[in-house]
């Protein structure tokens, strides 16, 4: 487990709460009563504490190595502990129960390694000193804290508190854990939360980018293209214009990505071939020169049919971004293969392997941003889209990626037209 400076902090304010409450519980003690006898021992031990608090806090400004600074403590906490158990009397006091507040401590600061060394070292302390206690090795701190005790009931005791020491280890390694991954999904769901966010502030600008780069651009291609039937050009003329009216296409299809992300508009829904319409975005493909010989591409089952209920345009939009991003991943060509199979309660299952180039696993937790794209060139717009459609559906989205190794893509659909997507 990572030690983040925060988590020094953490112990520090813990510590300090536990002790202030054992002062309170002292002055409480010596008000109502006088049988409490090593008090002033007892403030003494409080006040190490505080000094011990300081250094802390001035180790936690200025010092880097927080992992060792974190185990001196819990040391020093024990240490001190084991001292507040041997004024009491040992067994005869009920100090050593201060034994699990640093367990918890360990485990919920340092992870659960550190949290059984901690419960380790608790119980070889409290056992030496009780038994060191009982048979005389460790005399009293006062004369008349001596029980008189049975060597059965010591052990009892001891393996008792041990016992406890290792099931609160075993009880709050599990509440962290807990707590430790439901803040990973907290931070997931703030992920995913910021991406919808981002998406939301591209709806907001689609409006403005379909009317003031759209429509003029469809303008600038359509005069290029009247232009170079109808005079006389060099060939160098003939090529810049070419280049005008390929590259007016491509933003021109970056723009329908776009619109197609933030604003998908009203969609026609059937029951419709998804193995066909796979075939017919690899024939578009095919017929732009995307999609050449160097690479082999293959719909399965072969000839099989896979109803499916739903926009045959938003599934084109599917295999025309994730083929595209194949084959990208495949510049000096490769295999292609798009499964498509029954999925669980009647769903579609479609899987988009290649033998690319592959992904590293930051690339792979960014792939579906707008805006991201790991190839040059690349608006980062295609796998937004598919993810959009995908969430429409309420299905799921499942990568396997290696660098060097390939990628594979699993895409889960729902099933029936009850589970058909939204159409607002």
């Amino acid at each position: 487990m990572r030690i983040e400076k925060r988590n020094i902090r953490t112990l520090i304010i813990a510590r300090l709460i536990i002790v202030t409450t054992l002062s309170v519980a002292a002055v409480v003690i010596q008000l109502s009563t006088v049988s409490f006898l090593p008090l002033e021992w007892f403030y003494i031990l409080i006040l190490a504490s505080y000094a011990l608090t300081l250094l802390y806090m001035a180790l936690y400004r200025w010092n880097t190595r927080v992992r060792f600074q974190a185990f001196l403590q819990m040391i020093f906490d024990l240490l001190l502990i084991a001292a507040l158990v041997y004024v009491s009397g040992g067994l005869s006091g009920n100090m050593y129960f201060l034994f699990i507040f640093a367990i918890s401590e360990a485990s919920l600061v340092l992870g659960s390694r550190a949290a059984y060394l901690t419960a380790s070292l608790a119980a070889v302390f409290f056992g030496v000193l009780a038994d060191g206690m009982f048979y005389g090795i460790i005399p009293y701190f006062h004369e008349g804290q001596a029980p008189d005790l049975s060597a059965g009931f010591v052990l009892y005791t001891i393996f008792t508190a041990w016992t406890l020491f290792f099931v609160m280890t075993f009880l709050v390694n599990y509440l962290a854990m807990s707590l430790r991954k439901t803040r990973d999904a907290l931070r997931a769901a703030q992920r995913e939360l910021e991406i919808k966010e981002r998406l939301a502030a591209a709806g907001r600008m689609s409006a403005i980018i379909a009317h003031e780069i759209r429509n003029p651009l469809a303008a600038i291609s359509g005069s290029v293209q009247v232009l170079k039937g109808e005079l006389a050009l060099s060939e160098e003329q003939g090529r810049l214009m070419d280049i005008v009216i390929s590259e007016s296409r491509r933003v021109s299809q970056s723009i329908d990505q776009f619109l197609n992300l933030v604003s998908p508009g009203q969609e026609v829904f059937m029951t419709f071939d998804l193995g066909e319409v796979a075939r017919e975005t690899a024939t578009m493909l095919r017929m732009s020169n995307e999609l050449d010989e160097r690479v082999t591409f293959r719909v399965l089952p072969e000839g099989a049919s896979a109803p499916f209920y739903g926009s045959p345009n938003q599934f084109k939009q599917v295999f025309w971004n994730l083929i595209r991003n194949a084959l990208k991943a495949m510049p000096d060509g490769g295999a292609l293969t798009i499964d498509i199979g029954r999925g669980p309660k009647g769903g579609v299952d479609i899987r988009v392997a290649d033998t690319g180039k592959g992904m590293s696993a930051a690339e792979r937790d960014r792939m579906f941003e707008p805006f991201y794209s790991r190839f040059e060139g690349g608006q980062g717009l295609g796998l937004a889209v598919v993810r959009r459609v995908v969430d429409d559906y309420g299905g799921t989205i499942r990568v396997a990626s290696e660098s060097n190794k390939g990628t594979v893509i699993g895409l889960t659909f729902p099933a029936g037209p009850g589970d058909a997507p939204r159409k607002d």
